[in-house]
């Protein structure tokens, strides 16, 4: 689909004014499903940064998602909007302040020197918001980037002070992007554009190796020839200090007390860059409501004397992103300043027919412009139901291209030589809107001292091998010239055990019948192998009661539903949100249940919402 757009006239017009730095004048008035494939045409023509600006950031996660049907191969970028409003005194999302500072590093890359250039050139989509919000001046953040190479003599400790005035934090085991942790000669950091943390051995003060591992596991995955360690906030807490601001305090809020030197994301951007507004007369209109809400909320914040008179102001208003677009090589796909009937490009797009889920109009008019000559995309949830229905009514006919997707809308091409190429997706089909993109739950690596963290001085825990005692904290002990930690436990007659914290598996809290507190094992007898022997005759004899049941249930007859029909799938993904990894996982394993001849056992629990 893309080939037919680029192999249009008004399309390679559109790529020559742009390729000569041209200005264009107006929008180009193209329709909204539309945009992205002639963007991801442009971002594949020009390879060069592409900057996608919009209005809101449901719209912008929208894009985000739709982009990877059109460049499936290509990494996009969300540059996100920060969590709190303007002047709202709150700690910006891990999140926001990962994906952001990833887009940043991604576009440092151009300016410095010697570090390699990004293999594709960054697509990134934006919400206007995120482009008025000031961030870390472009100047501050390359002097603060450094590059670390194995060979390097670097003393530890100086080089933890620098990490912890880039942001940092001090870790005992790196679990997310932006931490640090130090052990021995062995330092790992987690910068925010890597996927994965990486590992610094020492050798003194030198660098004898360098790799990156999984935080889960702790393995390595491969060697690293360098790491480019760049900020890890928006705002430096070692300029806060230079500032009298304590380090600890440095959030992003007093970003333009900090950094008085005003920057947005622009700033940032290589020569070269398309700068793509969505529509320009939608962004001006919500830059003016956005600026009419913080007007209102400093006003506020002044008159309670949580925030001073003279504060800098936070953002960019519509007057300065206006002259700082205008310095960019822009292209806006909306109407702004468009000619009435549309730029030659967008008068080459019209909308699809709509069917309402008649699909017996929807075949017949698949035959008639086949027949015609026109060439069919079907983009759908529900592709092996369509392809089902084609092949019953013409299957000697040459089936359209059926592909697997969720668009928010198709179109029509019309081609310099009279044909068509027509996309045509559930919208049109069935009149469904495209769900909503869901934000995965980020995996995260479960932290050693888990085990042991929510323990209190005072709790009762059984240990598997010494029984019921009495949990009295953490105590260091030194044997044979080392200091480690254990776990110490008190059992009865004040018998004390430490189990080392690599153990403390092994220990469990303890949990009775009525809540009462329990006998604390005796150290050294045979006390507790008792209790256990009697507890697993018991457990015996419950798991044999257990085995005869279920091997009545196993024998026992019930009714086998069918595998779902093509019919059942249609009515499941007319459903209009996106499931989770759990409601997923959790269908899937009572639909098995019920298609097997034994009698389902299960219960689904869960809190009450639209999954259910």
């Amino acid at each position: 689909m893309l080939s037919a757009i680029q192999a249009t006239q008004a399309y390679t017009e559109l790529l020559e004014a742009l390729r000569t730095g041209q200005a264009l004048s107006g929008g180009l008035g193209l329709p909204r499903a539309a945009r992205l494939p002639v963007v991801s045409a442009l971002h594949g023509d020009l390879g060069a940064p592409v900057l996608l600006v919009t209005d809101r950031t449901d719209r912008a996660l929208t894009l985000v998602d739709e982009l990877g049907f059109w460049l499936p191969s290509t990494a996009r970028s969300l540059f996100p909007a920060p969590n709190p409003m303007f002047y709202e005194q709150a700690v910006w999302g891990t999140v926001t302040r990962r994906d952001r500072l990833s887009v940043l590093t991604a576009l440092a890359a151009y300016h410095l020197p010697g570090s390699p250039k990004p293999k594709q050139p960054p697509l990134i989509v934006t919400p206007v918001r995120a482009l008025m919000a000031r961030t870390l001046p472009r100047r501050d953040f390359l002097k603060a980037t450094r590059t670390i190479k194995p060979g390097q003599t670097l003393p530890i400790d100086p080089l933890l002070r620098s990490w912890a005035d880039l942001g940092y934090q001090g870790a005992d085991i790196v679990l997310e992007p932006g931490q640090f942790s130090h052990r021995g000669g062995i330092v790992d950091i987690w910068t925010p554009a890597e996927p994965y943390p990486a590992r610094l051995d020492f050798f003194g003060d030198e660098i004898d190796t360098l790799r990156c591992f999984d935080p889960a596991t702790q393995r390595t995955i491969q060697p690293l020839d360098a790491l480019i360690v760049t900020p890890a906030r928006e705002v430096l807490p070692g300029k806060a200090e230079e500032k009298g601001i304590p380090a600890q305090d440095a959030q992003e809020y007093l970003l333009p007390l900090i950094h008085p030197a005003p920057a947005s994301l622009l700033d940032y951007l290589p020569r070269g860059t398309l700068v793509v507004v969505d529509d320009l007369d939608v962004l001006q209109s919500h830059v003016t409501e956005i600026e009419e809400q913080a007007v209102t909320a400093r006003e506020e914040s002044i008159r309670e004397s949580s925030l001073p008179a003279d504060f800098p102001i936070p953002y960019f208003g519509w007057s300065e992103l206006a002259e700082m677009l205008a310095g960019q090589q822009m292209v806006d796909l909306g109407y702004t300043a468009a000619p009435d009937e549309g730029s030659p490009l967008a008068q080459l797009f019209s909308p699809g027919p709509r069917f309402g889920g008649h699909l017996k109009q929807f075949i017949d008019f698949l035959q008639e412009r086949q027949t015609a000559g026109d060439r069919q995309v079907v983009v759908s949830r529900q592709i092996s139901r369509l392809k089902e229905l084609w092949r019953e009514k013409r299957s000697s006919e040459e089936a359209p291209d059926f592909r697997e997707g969720t668009l928010s809308d198709g179109w029509l091409l019309t081609c310099e030589d009279g044909k068509r190429v027509d996309l045509l997706t559930d919208s049109e089909i069935f009149g469904w809107e495209r769900p909503q993109p869901r934000l995965r739950r980020q995996p995260t690596a479960e932290a050693p001292e888990a085990a042991y963290a929510d323990l209190k001085p005072g709790d009762w825990v059984v240990h598997v091998d010494h029984g019921v005692g009495r949990y009295t904290g953490l105590v260091s002990r030194t044997l044979e010239g080392l200091t480690r930690e254990f776990l110490c436990v008190e059992y009865d007659g004040g018998d004390q055990l430490y189990v080392p914290i690599h153990q403390a598996d092994r220990l469990t809290r303890y949990i009775g019948p009525d809540g009462s507190p329990p006998s604390p094992t005796r150290l050294g007898t045979v006390e507790w192998a008792t209790v256990k022997s009697k507890v697993n005759a018991a457990v015996e004899e419950v798991a044999r009661d257990l085995l005869e049941l279920y091997a009545r249930r196993q024998v026992a007859q019930g009714v086998a539903f069918p595998q779902d029909t093509v019919w059942q799938q249609e009515l499941e993904a007319s459903f209009p949100y996106v499931e989770t990894d759990d409601q997923r996982q959790a269908i899937q394993e009572v639909k098995r249940d019920m298609e097997a001849v034994r009698p389902m056992d299960r219960l689904l629990c869960g809190d009450v919402g639209y999954g259910k």
